[in-house]
């Protein structure tokens, strides 16, 4: 009994601890100056601008109304997933010069200064410590509908 009631006590104060540390972390996904757009975008994989979505690894940048204040990268990023990345620089403040760019199909940079991440997960790999933002999306594959919104 006494047992029983230290394994629970124990496994209860580390949920609880857990759930503070979590819920309560300083860490932020952007920048604060990062700007906040609605997106609202819809991709039909078959026309021909969008083909490459339909292989995993294929990405486009997205640039039409509503795609945010400098536009997406989309990539394919599974059979059954994709990722919708702004292009504005989720670890500086916006200038000219911080427009994520797609590098040899493998990487995305920062042209100011040269933060990377690997393009199939966001995943930092250079100077920034924070994935680009990401958008959630829709996708109908009967359709090959892709629905992108924030």
């Amino acid at each position: 009994m006494k047992k029983t009631f230290s394994i629970l006590s124990i496994i209860t104060l580390l949920i609880f601890n857990n759930l503070c540390i979590n819920s309560c972390g300083s860490r932020e996904d952007t920048v604060s100056c990062f700007p906040s757009n609605p997106i609202n975008v819809t991709l039909n994989l078959n026309l021909p601008a969008y083909y490459s979505l339909n292989q995993v690894g294929g990405w486009v940048y997205i640039n039409e109304q509503q795609s945010g204040t400098r536009g997406l990268i989309v990539v394919r990023a599974s059979d059954t997933t994709f990722k919708a990345y702004d292009r504005n620089a989720p670890h500086t403040c916006p200038d000219n010069n911080t427009t994520l760019e797609v590098q040899d199909n493998i990487r995305i940079i920062c042209p100011k200064d040269n933060a990377q991440w690997i393009l199939l997960t966001g995943q930092p790999t250079a100077v920034a410590n924070v994935p680009p933002k990401t958008y959630p999306y829709n996708y109908d594959p009967a359709g090959k509908i892709l629905n992108i919104y924030y």
